[in-house]
């Protein structure tokens, strides 16, 4: 019988009956494995969606936690009045719009044997920033003081509502810091910043699930931090929900939950509905998030999912017999055309002409996207070769800028042959084309030789602009033959000015007599440098306590001194060398640099620093350079005999 048939019939024919023993086959197993389809995308979604919640909620703490811990390393290197201090405590208030409050608590006896608690707090109200004198704050019984101290790192509280009747939600990241003494650690005091928690409460709320669905947050502790039901924020735990209603099911949960853990699980909320629970934590603080999916809006979804795929099931093998009936005897010829148009295309004639669309079927559409991909693959081909051309020539640019910079730092080694009183090398290796790094010496005088290593604050070209200017700066103020620290207080003062793009420069200036070895030096923020004595032994320079050059207006330096005997050499460096990290994020750290220095001492200058950087290079393996790394080192020889 089908033998007779025109291709037209027998084409509708197959294609219709296949089509509808595939859609019964596919709806019947739809219907059995929808809901488990529906459960693992569920699982992505909701993944997902904590997981995006909880970056955000960490973003912020992380950011308070960071700017506490800065506030305490500074505490901890500077020497700071009380006026200073009050002005450091201001400023991080100001200038962090995540933090309510900022606190110094200083431990009593930390300033001298009858020293009493002094601890200054500053905290915003109605866009304020206000003083709140030590005398009425009470911190040595707090909990966020005494936790701190106690475990000499960093915490934070459970959250708490403020004293002062505001019923403002908020929690406190403390910081302990410590003076040195003998190489000993003695707690000095502890840093607190207090955060409002009212956008975290915003937040969380905003949390759309299905219809009905929710999230909410407990404490390390358990206690509801938020939840849709206000009445249980801060006044319920999780635990004492699961005592109420007798579910030691529950209890296992919050244990899980407090512990850090991660799942999807089935979960019966305080209504009494069916829902499945997922929660992550926030490994900052030590909260967890948990988000509610009501199960009967999930099956819902599934019964509608299976009767759409119905619908669109039918309605399609409709729409393909009639397309089939149509399409089949007029679907060659216009095909075939195109083949010949599309092979010409192929070989690179963009001015071949397509056939003319006679339908809009899907030939006919097929044509059109053949026509805008004819266009738009010339023009694709254009703006390639002018991207191609125009990234030479940035390439070319920052090829030119590189050299440019390399030629401002002295690479000629010996620098000074005649002088026979040192001897000094140098290297610059920036991590992208150019760098912020940079180091400078020269003669000030017939007996006194002035030398720097600095570091600006970012990467790339503004790092290198501000690097020639500061490298400039330093240069022209060395040459009145003044103190390091008088230097690094003008250059201090000429980079703050109109310094819009807030960057800086941790810097450290040295002045050596060649005749006597005497050595003063000033430290503005840099790493501490290394002393190789001759008689064996390496010691770090002691802590000058001087704030990064460029950050603000008026800030004074230290002078030190050292006396180098003949055979002694400075290791001076910037943190790339410290901070070189590897692909398992290890870094180089000063115990290995020093380890590395030991094993080189002796050795000829160059061949030092050379081994000191194919240790670098061997410890970071395949990892790429983060960050610019330059070394300085110095060997003092003595009045020689001519």
């Amino acid at each position: 019988m089908l033998t007779n048939r025109s291709i037209a019939f027998k084409l509708i024919l197959v294609i219709t009956l296949c089509n509808a023993l595939i859609f019964t086959v596919i709806l019947g197993y739809n219907y059995y494995r929808s809901r488990l389809i529906l459960e693992k995308e569920l699982v992505t979604n909701a993944r997902n969606l904590a997981l995006s919640s909880v970056n955000r909620v960490e973003t912020v703490l992380t950011s308070v936690t960071k700017v506490t811990e800065g506030l305490a390393r500074s505490l901890e290197n500077g020497r700071y009045s009380h006026r200073e201090l009050l002005a450091l405590l201001r400023a991080t208030v100001e200038n962090n719009t995540e933090i309510y409050g900022s606190c110094a608590a200083f431990e009593p006896g930390a300033n001298g044997p009858r020293s009493r608690p002094y601890g200054p707090y500053f905290y915003k109200q109605q866009g304020k920033v206000i003083y709140d004198p030590e005398v009425t704050f009470q911190y040595l019984m707090q909990d966020w003081y005494q936790i701190s101290r106690e475990l000499g790192k960093t915490e934070w509280t459970e959250p708490y509502y403020g004293d002062d009747g505001s019923n403002i939600l908020m929690a406190t990241c403390s910081v302990p810091f410590y003076a040195t003494a003998n190489r000993a650690k003695q707690l000095k005091g502890v840093v607190a910043s207090d955060v409002s928690l009212g956008w975290l409460t915003e937040m969380v709320a905003s949390i759309k699930v299905l219809k009905s669905g929710y999230a909410f947050l407990i404490s390390r502790n358990g206690t509801f931090v938020t939840h849709p039901d206000k009445g249980m924020i801060m006044n319920e735990t999780i635990f004492s929900l699961a005592e109420a209603r007798n579910d030691p099911k529950l209890r296992e949960l919050g244990r899980k939950m407090i512990r850090g853990g991660t799942d999807f699980i089935p979960y019966t909320d305080i209504k009494g509905r069916k829902c499945r629970l997922y929660y992550a934590p926030i490994p900052s603080v030590g909260w967890t998030l948990a988000v509610v999916f009501p199960e009967t809006e999930l099956l819902a979804q599934v019964k509608a999912l299976s009767l759409t795929g119905a619908v669109m099931g039918l309605a399609g093998i409709l729409l393909l017999t009639i397309a089939v009936i149509f399409i089949a005897r007029s679907i060659t010829t216009p095909l075939q055309a195109l083949a010949g148009a599309t092979a010409a295309i192929a070989k690179g004639d963009f001015e071949v002409e397509l056939p003319q669309i006679r339908s809009h079927d899907e030939v006919g559409a097929l044509t059109n996207a053949f026509q805008v991909m004819k266009v738009s693959l010339k023009d694709y081909i254009r703006k390639l070769t002018e991207t191609t051309a125009a990234k030479e020539r940035i390439e070319s640019e920052l090829s030119i800028a590189h050299d440019i910079q390399m030629g401002l730092l002295p690479k000629t080694f010996p620098p000074l042959p005649d002088r026979r009183e040192f001897d000094l090398f140098a290297l610059m290796e920036p991590a992208k084309e150019v760098g912020g790094d940079f180091y400078d010496f020269f003669l000030v005088d017939d007996t006194h030789l002035c030398f720097v290593i600095a570091d600006v604050s970012g990467k790339g070209v503004p790092a290198a602009l501000f690097m020639a200017m500061s490298m400039t700066l330093i240069k022209a103020t060395a040459r009145e033959r003044i103190s390091p620290d008088e230097i690094l207080s003008r250059v201090n003062n000429e980079l703050s000015r109109e310094n819009d793009s807030c960057m800086f420069v941790t810097t450290f200036c040295g002045v050596l007599d060649t005749e006597t070895g005497e050595l003063s030096y000033a430290n503005g923020g840099h790493n501490l440098p290394l002393h190789i004595k001759r008689r064996g032994g390496i010691s770090w320079l002691p802590k000058s306590g001087g704030l990064v050059v460029g950050a603000m207006e008026g800030i004074t330096y230290r002078c030190e001194q050292l006396l180098l005997e003949p055979g002694d050499s400075l290791f001076l460096y910037t943190d790339g060398v410290t901070e070189a990290m590897n692909t398992r994020e290890e870094i180089f750290s000063d115990e290995r640099l020093e380890r590395n220095l030991s094993a080189v001492q002796g050795r000829d200058l160059r061949e030092n620093v050379e081994r000191i950087m194919a240790s670098i290079r061997a410890f970071c393996g395949e990892a790429p350079q983060s960050d610019d790394i330059t070394i300085m080192m110095i060997h003092y020889k003595g009045k020689q005999r001519k």
